[in-house]
C-alpha cells in the first residue's frame, strides 16, 4: 500500500483496512469457478461414462489449463491461510499485507485475462467453457483486489520496505514455527559462508562440489534429515527438509540438490525395503558414509518410465544388468545406485520393473567408473553442474540378489511412485531457493548500479520486477510448505506437491529471467552470478516431471 508520503485513492485506503476480509471473501467464489471448470472439462473428456485418455490428449490445452487454474486457486487459498495465521499471531505487518494484496490483485487479474502456462501458451477461461465476464468477477471483494491490490503504489512501497531490511533477509514472515526458522537460519549461515562465495567458480569451471562441503553437510545431518532416529537419522519433518533444500539452493542449486539423492534413496528403502535393507543401508546414507544416486531414465523414454528396456537377468542368486541409462546425476563418485530395471522380459509396461540397490565403487576424475560391467560419459550441460550429469552403459553388471528392493520382483514402479510426493516437494523448495537467489543478487545490483544519475532500483519498472519476485516467491513458498505439512500429516499430497513444483519452477525461471534483465548487458556476461542462476533455473521446469507431464498428472487427479 502507499504510505504517508504518497497519495491513495479511496479503494486503496479500504484495502489497507480490510485486506484480510477481502481475501477471505474471494475463496468461495474461486472454488466455485474451479468446480464449474472441472465439470465443463469432464464433459469434454468423458466417453461411455469414463474419463478417456485419448480425449484428454485431444483436449490437452484445456486439461493442462485446468491444472494451472487449480494451482492458482490453491495458491490464493494458501496465501489467505498464511495471512490469517500471521494476523492471529500478531505477525501480519505491512510487508506481509503488501505481499498478500499484490498476490491476489495479480493472480485474480490473470485468472480473468489469461494464465501463462509457458511463454507462448495462455490459458483463457473460454478454453474451459467459462467467460472472462464470469459472475465471480462481479464480486465486490474481487473487483477491489483486482483494481487496487497490485497497484504501482503498493509495489513501490514494498520495494522501499525491502531496502530497509538487512541483506540476505527473506522478504516477509514465512509463517513457520520457531524450530523451523532456527533450521532456516542455521542453513542460511552455512550457505552464506561456505557456498555462495565459491558457487560461481564451481559453475564456471564445471567442477564437482568439493568433498569437504559434502562432509560438512553430512555433519549437519542433511543426508539423514527425515530418516528415523532408530535408523541413524534425525527423524525430522518433510517441512524441515523443504526449508533446508530452499536455503541450500539459495546458495547454489547443486548443494541444495545433494540431499535429494539421499532423500529419494531413503524413501525408497523406508517404503519398500526389507528390515535388513533398512538397517544395513539407512544409517550409512544418513551419516554420508554412502552417497546414492538415482538411475531411472533411459534414452528415448524420458518420462515414460513404463517403457524402460534395461534388463536384469537372474544369475544364480544374483542379477546381471544390461542396458543404457541417461541423465544420471552425481553418478561417478557415489557408492550405490537405486537402479530401475526390467526383470520380466515378457512385460511391456511398468509391471515388469524392479528396483535394485546396486553397489558400485566411487570413481575419480581419471577413472569415473571403475566398477566392472559399467561405463559412462559426462553430458555437458548449461547449468546444474555441481554434481555433473552422465550417460551410463551396463553390460552384465552384477547386482547382489539381496539388493533387490523389498526382496520381490515387479514392485519397482510402485516403489518409485511412493517417492514422487517427497521428490516434488523438495524440487519445489529448490525452486523457491533459486528464485530467492535471483532476487538477492538482482536487488543488490539494482541498488549499486547507477544510471542517469540514480540507482536502478529507483526506476519503477525495475522496482516492479523486484516486487513481483518477492510476491511470487512467497506464493511458491506457501504452496510448498502446505504440501510438506500434508505429507507430514500422512495425507495424500501428490496433487499439492505437483502444484508446488509446477508453479515454483515457473516462478524460479521468471525471477532469473527478470533478474538478468535488471542486469542488462552485464547479466549476459559469464562473470556475473545471474547468468548462472538463469541456467540453473531452467532445469526446474524439466526434471522431476516436466511442466507438461506435471500438468497432465494434476489434471488426471482433479478428474478422479
Amino acid at each position: 500500500m502507499a504510505h504517508d508520503g504518497q497519495d491513495m485513492n479511496m479503494s486503496e485506503q479500504m484495502l489497507l483496512n480490510d485486506v484480510l476480509v477481502l481475501t477471505e471473501q474471494t475463496i468461495a467464489p474461486l472454488e466455485d469457478l474451479l468446480d464449474r471448470a472441472k465439470a465443463n472439462l469432464r464433459v469434454q473428456i468423458t466417453q461411455d461414462d469414463r474419463i478417456s485418455g485419448s480425449l484428454i490428449e485431444a483436449n490437452q490445452h484445456a486439461a493442462h489449463g485446468l491444472a494451472w487454474l487449480a494451482t492458482y486457486v490453491e495458491s490464493l487459498r494458501q496465501m489467505n491461510k498464511w495471512a490469517h495465521a500471521l494476523a492471529s499471531d500478531q505477525n501480519f505487518g505491512e510487508v506481509e499485507q503488501l505481499i498478500l494484496q499484490i498476490a491476489f490483485g495479480e493472480y485474480l487479474a490473470q485468472l480473468q485475462g489469461g494464465i501463462p502456462m509457458s511463454q507462448g501458451e495462455i490459458l483463457r477461461l473460454a478454453d474451459l467453457g467459462l467467460s472472462a465476464a464470469d459472475s465471480i468477477f462481479q464480486n465486490a471483494a474481487i473487483i477491489t483486489l483486482m483494481t487496487s491490490g497490485n497497484s504501482q503504489a503498493a509495489r513501490s512501497r514494498l520495494v522501499e520496505l525491502m531496502q530497509e531490511q538487512s541483506a540476505n533477509v527473506t522478504v516477509g514472515h514465512s509463517g513457520l514455527d520457531e524450530e523451523l526458522e532456527m533450521i532456516r537460519e542455521q542453513f542460511r549461515r552455512f550457505a552464506v559462508e561456505k557456498v555462495e562465495p565459491f558457487a560461481h567458480e564451481w559453475h564456471l569451471n564445471d567442477e564437482l562440489i568439493p568433498l569437504e562441503i559434502i562432509d560438512e553437510l553430512a555433519e549437519l545431518g542433511v543426508f539423514g534429515l527425515t530418516i528415523p532416529e532408530n535408523l541413524g537419522g534425525f527423524g525430522l519433518s518433510k517441512a524441515s527438509m523443504a526449508v533446508v533444500s530452499e536455503e541450500l539452493s539459495r546458495g547454489y542449486i547443486g548443494v541444495g540438490s545433494l540431499g535429494t539423492r539421499s532423500e529419494i534413496a531413503a524413501e525408497l528403502i523406508l517404503c519398500g525395503g526389507t528390515d535388513d535393507q533398512k538397517s544395513q543401508w539407512l544409517p550409512k546414507i544418513a551419516s554420508g558414509e554412502i552417497l546414492p544416486t538415482a538411475v531411472f531414465t533411459e534414452p528415448n523414454t524420458g518420462s515414460d518410465l513404463g517403457a524402460l528396456r534395461t534388463r536384469a537377468v537372474k544369475d544364480g542368486d544374483d542379477y546381471r544388468v544390461t542396458g543404457n541409462k541417461t541423465w544420471i546425476t552425481h553418478a561417478s563418485r557415489t557408492h550405490v545406485m537405486t537402479l530401475l530395471a526390467r526383470t520380466n522380459p515378457d512385460s511391456t509396461d511398468h509391471r515388469g520393473l524392479s528396483m535394485f540397490l546396486a553397489e558400485k565403487t566411487p570413481g575419480t576424475d581419471e577413472h569415473p567408473f571403475p566398477t566392472d560391467g559399467m561405463t559412462g560419459g559426462e553430458i555437458e550441460v548449461l547449468g546444474y553442474r555441481g554434481m555433473k550429469e552422465y550417460e551410463l552403459a551396463f553390460d552384465n553388471f552384477k547386482v547382489k540378489g539381496e539388493n533387490l528392493l523389498g526382496g520381490e520382483e515387479g514392485k519397482g514402479f510402485k516403489q518409485l511412485m511412493q517417492t514422487f510426493e517427497s521428490a516434488r516437494i523438495q524440487t519445489a523448495a529448490r525452486a523457491v531457493g533459486v528464485a530467492q537467489s535471483a532476487l538477492d543478487i538482482s536487488m543488490q545490483y539494482a541498488i549499486d548500479r547507477k544510471q542517469f544519475g540514480k540507482s536502478l532500483i529507483n526506476f519503477p519498472r525495475v522496482a516492479n520486477k523486484l516486487a513481483m519476485m518477492a510476491v511470487e516467491i512467497m506464493i511458491a513458498r506457501q504452496l510448498t510448505y502446505f504440501s510438506a505439512f500434508e505429507k507430514d500429516n500422512d495425507r495424500r499430497c501428490d496433487l499439492e506437491a505437483g502444484m508446488a513444483k509446477l508453479l515454483g519452477a515457473r516462478i524460479a525461471w521468471a525471477a532469473a529471467d527478470n533478474g538478468l534483465q535488471i542486469h542488462g548487458g552485464n547479466g549476459f556476461a559469464l562473470e556475473y552470478k545471474i547468468s548462472r542462476i538463469l541456467c540453473d533455473a531452467r532445469i526446474l521446469n524439466i526434471f522431476e516431471g516436466a511442466a507438461e507431464i506435471q500438468a497432465q498428472v494434476i489434471a488426471r487427479r482433479l478428474m478422479d
